[in-house]
């Protein structure tokens, strides 16, 4: 990547070289672009230029964050771009082996400060599940049999999946108009760290993996389609790719991991079903599976689900163990069967996820993402919260910037 002097950058060439440095991170790490519906040949460019140096991209990134007062940019495209140059030199950082610790990393890439969960939300959370679930044995037991009664049939999923979609689907653009031309495609993958994933192709479409080596259970499912689709990831790529794109913020036109781009994202996809739906989203779920020939509680679904909510903190408890206080595979494991009432192979799997070097940081995304992006939408009036989540698919919002609403709230 050639060197530039940042000097007197004007908009557009500022936010062509933070482009030019995020599409290098991908020559570092295969997958760190997430996203790229922006020139091509910029793309190409990049990548038939020699092989990017990790401490010139961090030097680079804090270039590019001294030009942003004087580039012209408004204030909110100044903060998104500042706290994703941000995120991009530490990992630039980490890329050249520099030793950041783990907390340092996920404040740097997330604008998050993380730490332990209390044990006594985990042991509520337990005695919640205990009054929910029937008989007198061990609840992780228990609580394991529910989500073997709550599994849907192999030859059924593709079906299951479809029908969430389309109903989905027609829910969001009531609320949300999306271009007539925009489209979703499930696959089913294998030997894959994650659950889902939603690679965004650019002018309105998606493609949407389902990881086939893990078991879909029908609590889970409509809340995977909405996340991933509608009106979560896909519904947002969608809207910001028409009306922020559509009017010359190219910054948006790149999704990179590890910035806090991705906690606002994450945090809205795991709010998306609420958001389409309602609370209620149980008694929704029991008709759509009715029809499909299968029983769901809805009602039980419901009061279950708020109960594991105690334990959302539970999975970036184990990332601190292993990367921050240097817990090893086993401990951690035994510490997500412990509290999360997850099986072995379960817990096996979240340790691949967080054992990635890419992806070893990113499970604060969900749970701080949740958190904050809830108490944001908590925050407004019954009546107000879809409008307000609709900023969300439609605004470059940055974590500082929700806070801030808070505050003055």
């Amino acid at each position: 990547m050639v060197s530039v002097a940042f000097t007197h950058m004007n908009t557009a060439a500022l936010v062509e070289q933070y482009l030019r440095l995020g599409l290098a991170f991908d020559r570092l790490e295969p997958g760190f672009v997430d996203a790229f519906t922006g020139d091509l040949a910029l793309r190409r460019e990049v990548e038939n230029a020699p092989a990017p140096d990790p401490r010139a991209l961090a030097r680079q990134a804090a270039s590019l964050r001294t030009e942003l007062p004087g580039a012209g940019l408004d204030e909110t495209r100044a903060e998104f771009l500042d706290s994703a140059l941000r995120a991009l030199e530490c990992s630039a950082r980490k890329f050249a082996g520099d030793d950041i610790g783990f907390v340092d990393e996920v404040r740097n890439y997330f604008d998050v400060d993380i730490e332990m969960g209390d044990p006594e939300l985990y042991r509520q959370a337990h005695s919640d599940l205990d009054a929910l679930l029937p008989g007198a044995g061990d609840l992780s037991d228990r609580y394991a049999a529910h989500r073997r009664s709550e599994e849907i049939p192999r030859d059924k999923v593709a079906e299951a999946v479809s029908a969430f979609s389309g109903a989905l689907r027609e829910k969001v653009r009531g609320a949300y108009p999306l271009p007539a031309a925009e489209i979703v495609e499930f696959e089913v993958v294998s030997d894959k760290p994650w659950s889902g994933f939603n690679y965004y192709l650019g002018d309105y479409r998606s493609r949407v993996a389902i990881n086939g080596d893990l078991t879909q259970y029908m609590s889970s499912l409509p809340h995977l389609i909405a996340h991933e689709a509608y009106p979560g990831h896909h519904t947002e790529h969608c809207r910001k790719e028409q009306f922020l794109v559509g009017a010359g913020q190219h910054e948006q036109s790149i999704f990179l991991v590890n910035t806090p781009q991705c906690l606002m994202a994450e945090g809205l996809a795991d709010h998306a079903l609420v958001a389409a739906i309602g609370p209620d989203w149980g008694a929704w779920a029991q008709d759509i599976y009715a029809d499909l020939g299968l029983r769901f509680d809805g009602q039980r679904a419901e009061a279950i689900a708020a109960a594991t909510g105690g334990l959302l903190g539970v999975r970036q408890d184990a990332a601190l163990l292993l990367h921050d206080r240097g817990g090893d595979q086993d401990s951690v494991a035994a510490y997500l069967q412990r509290w999360l009432l997850a099986t072995d192979e379960r817990a096996r799997q979240m340790l691949r996820f967080l054992s990635s070097p890419l992806w070893r940081a990113y499970i604060s995304t969900y749970v701080e993402g949740y958190r904050l992006l809830g108490s944001w939408l908590d925050a407004a009036p019954t009546p107000e919260r879809l409008a307000r989540f609709g900023r969300l698919l439609d605004e470059p919002l940055t974590p500082a910037g929700l806070r801030a609403e808070l505050a003055g709230d």
